[in-house]
């Protein structure tokens, strides 16, 4: 995800402009993600260019990406709960394996 302070307000997705990536159902996802951009007063500011797009990955994206920028930011934002993300160790977030009933829960096994 690039960020850049512009004149013009543009907010695209694969070189498509937003409005026209998503379909007419999805359109809360659009809200969503200029979230954060709406809560500082920033809309008209940034052009946000998105290689792909999950709406909620988003906007918790631009969160801290806007602290960056300034930390007055920091009060607003934290009233939306935007600057979040998940703080637990990549060790202790396990995906399940192949074979396994969890992560790391395996198959009693008998002797005889």
């Amino acid at each position: 995800m690039n960020a850049w302070n512009k004149e013009m307000y543009r907010f695209g997705c694969s070189n498509e402009p937003v409005d026209d990536y998503l379909q007419a159902t999805l359109y809360a996802g659009c809200s969503i993600v200029k979230t954060p951009l709406v809560t500082i007063g920033y809309e008209s500011s940034y052009d946000v260019f998105l290689l792909s797009w999950q709406s909620r990955a988003i906007s918790n994206g631009l969160g801290p990406a806007l602290l960056k920028v300034s930390d007055s930011h920091r009060s607003p934002l934290k009233q939306e709960s935007l600057p979040t993300r998940d703080a637990r160790v990549d060790w202790v977030v396990k995906t399940k394996k192949a074979g396994l009933r969890k992560a790391r829960k395996h198959l009693q096994h008998s002797k005889r």
